[in-house]
């Protein structure tokens, strides 16, 4: 164990599926302080299933010989009561990965199951403040599950990642731009974590000009730049034979420091439970655009402007949300209500 001496209260953040591809990545970048700041101590409960806790005691090795003087604490565990026991943060990687022939709805069922645990254990042993960010696929559907087997913590504190796809997207238009990525701002991507989410090009800005001034090439926005981003984590595993890890890891720690931290006029693409907001299903978890106040507050940024094109996208994207949720909940008997 490192040890670590501070007037602030460590931080405690479980991480399920710690030792799987994108655990891996995640935990030296929270250890190092990438998430909570150069000088906020962290402690970390790592959750495995019982078969990986061979390789998360090799995890936990690692970390402990980085010698990180922010890490005060390394809990190792398969036991959910024990890895989300007095935790600030629930970062819920883990899931079944898609195989061949499996069909999305078996996904959800599989899936499902593990995600009602998961809030269950997080309702009875995590703070009341806990903060839930789900990375694990379908991860919109299964943040929602989780919400609703964690009646005691409030909706607005789960969450799940649209931040990788947003960056994706500020890198395909800076890009296809000829600038640097830092150019590309107020890029919200909308719906659900799937080929069917939408990239806001419309409202997004290069420099302080609209996207679409900058690019005048509206077919290779809408056929292009929009299914590119949509499919990039086939085109990865087509290229790699593996799923995104790196690049998911670095967006759980984005997604994390941007609701930890004032927005300053940003927005910051964050599946939250929706409320009716821009027409969206209410009771759903889908991607809006979200601003943080200096309290730490979140909210939906009110008056975007959405195209007649923009409005069919993000509607598809919410019908598929629906479906996902009465597959997923009749397989789990859940209500929706």
């Amino acid at each position: 164990m490192n040890t670590f001496s501070s007037k602030k209260e460590p931080i405690r953040v479980a991480v399920t599926g710690a030792a799987g591809n994108i655990g891996y990545a995640l935990l030296f970048r929270i250890a190092s302080g990438a998430m909570f700041g150069p000088d906020q101590p962290v402690a970390l409960n790592l959750i495995e299933i019982e078969p990986g806790m061979k390789a998360l005691a090799g995890v936990a090795m690692e970390l402990d010989d980085c010698a990180f003087p922010l890490v005060t604490e390394i809990v190792q565990t398969d036991d959910l009561s024990v890895g989300f026991k007095d935790v600030d943060w629930a970062l819920l990687v883990g899931s079944v990965p898609r195989k061949a022939g499996m069909e999305r709805a078996d996904l959800l069922g599989i899936n499902g199951k593990v995600f009602v645990g998961q809030g269950k254990a997080i309702n009875d042993n995590a703070k009341p403040s806990v903060r839930v960010l789900v990375v694990g696929n379908p991860c919109n559907t299964n943040a929602l599950i989780a919400m609703k087997s964690a009646p005691d913590i409030p909706n607005e504190q789960f969450f799940a990642m649209t931040r990788l796809d947003e960056n994706r997207a500020k890198t395909q238009l800076a890009q296809k731009a000829g600038v640097p990525v830092k150019e590309v701002s107020q890029l919200c991507v909308w719906g659900n974590h799937s080929p069917s989410m939408y990239p806001d090009f419309e409202n997004a800005k290069i420099g302080r000009q609209k996207v679409t001034d900058v690019i005048q090439d509206q077919a290779w926005l809408r056929d292009t730049f929009v299914p590119v981003v949509g499919q990039r984590g086939k085109a990865i595993i087509d290229a790699r034979g593996a799923s995104s890890a790196a690049s998911a890891a670095n967006a759980v720690v984005d997604t994390v420091r941007d609701l930890s931290s004032p927005s300053h006029g940003e927005i910051h693409s964050v599946c939250v439970v929706s409320r009716g907001e821009y027409g969206t299903p209410e009771g759903i978890i889908t991607s809006l655009p979200i601003r943080v106040d200096g309290a730490g507050q979140w909210r939906v940024m009110e008056g975007v402007k959405l195209s007649e094109y923009a409005k069919e996208k993000i509607a598809a994207s919410n019908k598929e949300l629906l479906e996902e949720r009465e597959v997923a909940f009749g397989q789990l008997g859940l209500s929706i209500s």
